[in-house]
């Protein structure tokens, strides 16, 4: 096995590096560069020390939207996937987003935390573990558009299985501090249309006004989300548009109410929340038409009591700790891609190193808890191996 020094050593370079690439996510900025140069020196990088791999396109083939798929060829009786995302938010108001300069214990850049401090350490950690023969057979899965609609993690996850590739439990490398979550919420977006009829301003009577049944919606969501917000979820009012003109009163408004979910909750379910909350707009002005539609939803998770995931998660605090880490535990109040490998049969842990001004101008990875991470792997993973269970 590699010397820990040299391990926190290479995930740290290998860190600078990935920070150092545009990989901006084209679905949240439009003309952005996309996945593709981190896609390209990973696959070459895990190639060239005899790793089979195979780049992997979302559904319609789309060639600036890669995600990695790099695997141990001799197979063994439990195989651990290892999961990070290549995107990023965008850039704006970032002098040198991608200069990845390293300021003590700080590496500063878009991605640092978010999360290429973690994908390299799963890396140097799978190059490390591969010719073991007391650790698992390793897969990565380096993925585009987290950020967004999570067309990598549902691409790989439909490649998996035709590639001969059945995980026991994966380990995605969020940003969590080093603790291990333990849960995090699910959301859901429902975007209400209200259409009345316009009229002049000077005889409001003529018209049914949008702008106000919005803000009766509004007053309504608010009074709903304090209720909601007991158990631990969210219910609000993200999006107001109504009218185009001062004097005109207006037709037509836009009101897009977004619905956290904890675990035990349903995101599909906030439709349903929200079209009882229009049942008494349409009553009170019978002119208004009140049509809500769920734009997109994703559940909520917990990390599993026991079983693979919960085996792998105590072998990794246990050896966190060796390293001088103070694992917790987390209750994520954000969504992460943890629900995909679960539903798809994986169970799953997150844990993985932190640091600040995550989508922020001033992101930057703790190398502190870089270096822990990596070499507390390598020894989680070989637990893994002999605690998993196999297909």
């Amino acid at each position: 096995m590699p010397d820990p020094a040299d391990l926190a050593a290479t995930a740290t370079a290998l860190a600078v590096r990935l920070v150092s690439l545009d990989t901006v996510n084209p679905g949240l900025v439009p003309g952005a560069a996309g996945e593709g140069a981190a896609v390209e020196l990973l696959r070459a990088r895990l190639a060239a020390a005899d790793w089979a791999t195979e780049v992997v396109l979302p559904q319609g083939g789309a060639t600036d939207r890669p995600s990695l798929l790099a695997w141990t060829p001799e197979p063994r009786p439990v195989t651990v996937l290892l999961n990070g995302h290549l995107d990023t938010v965008g850039v704006d108001g970032m002098g040198e987003p991608f200069a990845a300069r390293v300021d003590g214990d700080r590496l500063v850049g878009r991605g640092a935390c978010d999360m290429k401090g973690g994908v390299a350490a799963l890396v140097v950690a799978a190059e490390a573990v591969a010719a073991d023969p007391e650790a698992p057979r390793v897969v990565l899965a380096l993925v585009a558009d987290e950020e967004d609609r999570s067309l990598g993690t549902e691409a790989v996850l439909t490649a998996l299985p035709g590639l001969g590739l059945h995980p026991d439990v994966a380990l995605v490398a969020e940003p969590t501090g080093l603790d291990i979550c333990t849960s995090h919420r699910g959301y859901a977006v429902v975007e209400v249309e209200l259409h009345g009829r316009a009229a002049h301003s000077s005889q409001p009577e003529l018209g049914v006004n949008t702008a106000h049944l919005a803000a009766r919606l509004v007053a309504e969501v608010e009074a709903a989300g304090r209720v909601v917000a007991v158990a631990g979820g969210s219910l609000m009012v993200t999006v107001v548009e109504a009218g185009r003109a001062p004097f005109t009163v207006p037709s037509r408004a836009r009101v897009v109410v977004e619905r956290r979910t904890v675990p035990g909750e349903w995101a599909g379910d906030a439709l349903a929340e929200v079209e009882a909350l229009l049942v008494d707009l349409r009553t009170a002005e019978p002119g208004v038409t009140a049509t809500a539609t769920l734009s997109h939803a994703r559940e909520a998770w917990r990390l599993d009591a026991d079983g693979p995931a919960a085996h792998l998660a105590r072998a990794l605090r246990d050896r966190l700790v060796t390293q001088g880490a103070e694992p917790g535990t987390l209750d994520a109040p954000y969504w992460m891609e943890s629900p995909l490998w679960q539903d798809a049969g994986i169970p799953t842990v997150v844990c993985g190193p932190g640091g600040g001004g995550l989508h922020a101008v001033d992101e930057w990875l703790d190398l502190a808890q870089l270096r822990r991470f990596v070499r507390a792997l390598p020894g989680a993973l070989r637990a893994a191996a002999g605690g998993s269970g196999a297909h």
